[in-house]
């Protein structure tokens, strides 16, 4: 494998002491919480999956109702069915309309035997997922649905009018079945408030899904559900994905609307780095979603176009390059990495080039700072609901009493934020700088035919309430929200203690056809999703 810019930064010597302590407390507390999750009781097993329609991608149960192979009645109660069975077990879903959803089915399944009903071949067409569920996390609004965003003070919120995502899968004939358990206010990389409780890996319930679209991404892997929609500023969509052993795709920046989510984004910077896109366990499932997804937009990304994989160039790193705070890249990832790369090297006779980004090492000051907003808009305001902003050391004092309706992290959030970057300080303007910069260095590396391969985290899905001490870790994938470049999370299959691995697959600016091509590939060559239990 080639091999480009090869020259590192030799590390300081206070670089190594701070590396060597944090190794140590990331040991110390891997034992805590190791200790801990024994102490709890085994985790849970999962009911087998013996309902073969739950093993049908959502295009393929698309295919069989509009050709009356399957009722979309048949395909909503199995999987409202299959939610009865794994909720008491993962606690991944918040909300459900199963009554709505059926009698949705019954009208579905009357159109397509009215004499009237119009052909497979345009429905195909005009409403590809006919009578197809799916579910969104509690972030993205469902009319007459409860958005709370995992906030104790929305607990009674109700949406007015369905997010604009919503509506297109609507009009592409899809039934929303229920929304699923975010982390608080969808800013953490585990799945866990006051208001729902803690949402748990359906491979191994003492580990945790991600964050914030962890409900979606568990229910995507227990096979709760055919097709999810989530939502991406640091990772929220690939890091789920990643510890659920499933697919997911952030779009290009700009692409899909983010009309109806919540928190919206407080300036246009912020909404750069927020991407909406689908979630699911079949990686053909993943474009026809995105061309509903992105509407008038999709026009953009040539999604109809078949790409030839032997012309793409391909480059990877296997690390940041030593990011301080932020744990080494397991050697299961790295490998399965090679193996990826090895495959298009022997099929498509590529010669993928080994990169050295240094800027990379700056990846969570870069997303930090393109995510300062002015003024009074911090995460403080974001916990008061956006009415004034909570006194963050009282509020510390009320959890050590057990009175707030607040988690610790997001607490330690909202202080981190008061004393870190500051909006339009020269600090901020050297970092927005050095963002454009890569922004340029990243463009001339991947141009259009260029496929990027980098790790979505640097372990697997870590014990409950392990990411407190690693917090810094999500940004393999924030640095890609900064750069607004589509990326694809690819499972890899389960690492020796049975959790999923995966890599992300970036491209160009609105080259996702490209990284979805490229996942479609992996999918063929490593097997993609791997199903918990079956039963025939």
């Amino acid at each position: 494998m080639a091999s480009k810019n090869k020259n590192q930064k030799k590390i300081s010597p206070q670089g190594q002491i701070l590396y060597v302590i944090h190794r140590l407390i990331e040991f110390i507390a891997r034992c805590i919480f190791s200790l801990s999750a024994y102490i709890r009781g085994p985790k849970e097993g999962q009911p087998p999956i013996n309902d073969l329609t739950l093993l049908h991608s959502a295009t393929t149960l698309a295919f069989k109702i509009r050709n009356k192979q399957l009722t979309s009645e048949q395909v909503v109660k199995s999987y409202i069915e299959r939610i009865k069975e794994i909720q008491s077990i993962l606690n991944c879903v918040v909300e459900d309309r199963f009554e709505e959803a059926l009698l949705e089915a019954k009208k579905c399944d009357e159109m397509l035997e009215s004499p009237n009903a119009p052909s497979a071949k345009v429905l195909a067409k005009e409403k590809p997922f006919l009578g197809v569920p799916f579910t969104t996390k509690d972030c993205i609004a469902i009319k007459n649905m409860k958005q709370t965003a995992g906030l104790v003070l929305r607990k009674n919120y109700v949406s007015k009018e369905d997010a604009e995502v919503i509506r297109l899968m609507r009009e592409a004939g899809a039934i929303p079945l229920a929304t699923t358990n975010v982390s608080e206010i969808a800013m953490w990389w585990e799945t866990h408030n006051r208001l729902y409780g803690t949402t748990k890996n359906p491979y191994n319930t003492r580990h945790i899904v991600g964050g914030s679209s962890g409900g979606e991404g568990c229910i995507q892997a227990a096979a709760g559900s055919p097709l999810g929609i989530g939502s991406d500023i640091g990772g929220s969509i690939r890091m789920p994905c990643f510890f659920n052993g499933i697919f997911g795709h952030k779009p290009s920046k700009g692409i899909v609307s983010n009309d109806g989510q919540y928190p919206s984004a407080h300036s246009e910077d912020q909404n750069q780095l927020l991407g909406i896109g689908p979630m699911c366990r079949f990686a053909q499932d993943m474009k026809p979603i995105l061309k509903i997804l992105a509407d008038k937009n999709a026009d953009k990304l040539n999604l109809d176009d078949k790409v030839d994989i032997s012309k793409l160039k391909f480059y990877y790193m296997e690390d940041d390059g030593g990011q301080y705070l932020v744990s080494p890249v397991s050697e299961e990832i790295k490998c399965a990495m090679r193996k990826v790369l090895l495959h298009f090297e022997k099929v498509y006779k590529i010669k993928p080039t080994k990169i050295q980004v240094r800027k990379f090492k700056k990846s969570a000051s870069l997303w930090l700072a393109n995510m300062t907003s002015k003024g009074e808009q911090d995460f403080s305001y974001e916990l008061a609901n956006r009415k004034g902003r909570i006194n963050i050391w009282w509020e510390f004092i009320k959890w050590l009493m057990f009175l707030s309706n607040h988690t610790l992290i997001a607490l330690i959030t909202a202080a981190f934020e008061r004393l870190g970057i500051k909006h339009g300080s020269e600090q901020y303007t050297k970092l927005i700088q050095e963002s454009r910069d890569l922004n340029q260095e990243f463009q001339d590396i991947l141009g259009k035919d260029g496929i990027f391969l980098y790790p979505t985290h640097p372990t697997a899905a870590p014990f409950h309430h392990e990411p407190l001490v690693k917090p810094f870790n999500f940004s393999y994938t924030a640095i890609i929200n900064v750069l607004g470049l589509p990326a694809t999370a690819c499972p890899l299959g389960l690492n020796k203690e049975g959790l999923p691995i995966g890599i992300q697959v970036i491209g160009g600016l609105y080259q996702d056809n490209l990284t979805l091509t490229v996942a479609e590939e992996i999918e063929k060559a490593f097997g993609g999703w791997v199903p918990i239990s079956i039963i025939a």
